[in-house]
């Protein structure tokens, strides 16, 4: 790839999402009880047909809490939570399996957190044999699990093979001990290597790592030796994350040293030399922060046209119905999105009832599935044509979307798309600022102008 100034990626990085969804989940709205029965009775119709399914878990719980991170958890030291929270599991899957379509077939699914391996290796196996139980799995059923090696056995490995897991993420973040101690996460290198020995001996031999860059007290040499180390751990995929120092919205990102963290031109030094580093050492660049080989299933999906992107970022399968289980887990449906209850207890508490413990809602308008697929088309396949959306929405792209394409004329012009008479394309260079190039498609943005809720694009 091209390198791309400085002052070009400064000027592009600003506030906006990261369009794991569309509408994004700050349009979801606070659900009523008739807004419930409204979404039940959609799933009932829906469901007279059978689906392709994918399916995630949420295990939200962590030992210890990891200064930087974002997700939904709950931290305890407590295993024996596990049993109680996979008794509510059991019970949304009831509910959940009964609306399906009796010959729907799982084709994914999907452990994150938290920390799924938080579980013991038989309470894995529980929720493994509760799963089969209530759904109908594939021989060929892709079923990922993440992992963090400070909490992972060889009993872990086995009880997560046992139960037909075939793909693994391990969260690395930084292999060097000051940025680990900045960022209360410290993980020997050795250990992550034995992790990865113990998966490819039990037969889990496609693995993803994951990577931020732009944490505090990392360096660019640093960054260059995480990834050398990462190398040695052969993985498939690799997902590398800017750092998204959110505090307001994260509260414990402010334990953090901001004196400590990597000036903007370093950060972005870090994106350059990441990019370059793992393409020329075999990996494909996907999307705008996944890498994959070249013969393996993501590189596949995005030369397919059945790349897709998610709220745990791109996957394969476009088009399977999401339920999301556990809590804060969000689902996508059809024309919905709901997202479960963000607090333990509520959780806990709807499902003691028998009700589906749906915190918030969206039923997309005509005009977001048109916008979500614009939106996912760039994320995904790096530009649309106009005559395909004109074909499958009806409308004239260029008189629907005539205000997306003023907004994109200052990308344009610096060289990151290509607007032809019939199709919009992103350049390579492009990749870099896919999440700018969809904001410009983004309603509900434009109305908000800006949203502190977000991260910076680049």
């Amino acid at each position: 790839m091209e390198e791309v100034s400085l002052d070009l990626i400064k000027k592009y990085n600003v506030q906006g999402p990261r369009y794991t969804s569309y509408p994004t989940a700050v349009q979801f709205k606070e659900t009523t009880e008739s807004g419930r029965r409204k979404l039940l009775s959609y799933l009932e119709k829906h469901n007279r047909t059978a689906r392709e399914i994918s399916l995630y878990f949420h295990i939200p719980f962590c030992f210890s809490l990891c200064w930087y991170c974002g997700c939904t958890k709950v931290i305890t030291r407590d295993r024996d939570r596990g049993d109680l929270y996979l008794d509510y599991l059991e019970r949304e899957m009831d509910i959940i399996s009964s609306l399906l379509h009796s010959d729907s077939k799982v084709i994914q699914i999907h452990f994150g957190g938290g920390t799924p391996t938080f579980l013991k290796p038989e309470q894995l196996l529980r929720l493994g044999e509760a799963i089969q139980s209530r759904f109908i799995l594939t021989e060929s059923t892709e079923f990922g699990v993440e992992i963090d090696p400070r909490r992972c056995s060889k009993e872990h490995i086995k009880a997560l093979r046992d139960i037909g897991c075939n793909r693994a993420s391990l969260g690395v973040q930084d292999t060097n001990e000051e940025v680990q101690k900045a960022i209360h996460r410290i993980q020997p290198f050795e250990q992550t290597l034995q992790v990865a020995e113990w998966l490819r001996q039990s037969g889990i031999d496609s693995m993803n790592c994951d990577l931020i860059y732009g944490l505090p007290r990392q360096t660019l040499d640093m960054f260059r030796q995480t990834m050398d180390d990462v190398l040695k751990l052969k993985p498939d995929r690799l997902a590398v994350y800017s750092y998204a120092h959110i505090p307001r919205l994260m509260p414990a990102q402010k334990l953090l040293n901001e004196d400590e963290m990597p000036g903007t031109d370093e950060k972005l030094a870090m994106l350059r030399l990441g990019i370059s580093y793992f393409t020329e050492n075999g990996y494909r660049f996907i999307g705008m922060d996944h890498f994959s080989r070249e013969d393996e299933e993501l590189a596949k999906a995005m030369d397919d046209g059945s790349l897709q992107r998610n709220f745990q970022g791109y996957s394969t399968h476009s088009g399977a119905d999401l339920y999301a289980f556990g809590m804060s887990g969000i689902s996508n449906v059809g024309d919905y999105y709901w997202q479960n209850n963000k607090q333990l207890d509520d959780y806990y508490e709807a499902l003691n009832t028998q009700t589906l413990p749906v915190a918030k809602t969206l039923q997309l308008c005509k005009d977001d599935k048109i916008r979500k697929d614009a939106i996912m088309r760039i994320m995904c396949r790096m530009g649309l044509s106009f005559n395909e959306m004109e074909e499958k929405w009806g409308i004239v792209f260029e008189e629907y979307f005539s205000d997306s394409l003023q907004r994109l004329a200052s990308l344009q012009n610096d060289g990151f798309v290509q607007i032809t008479k019939n199709e919009i394309r992103i350049t390579e260079q492009g990749r870099l600022f896919l999440r700018n190039i969809a904001m410009c498609f983004d309603r509900y943005l434009q109305a908000a102008k800006k949203d502190s809720s977000f991260s910076k694009t680049v």
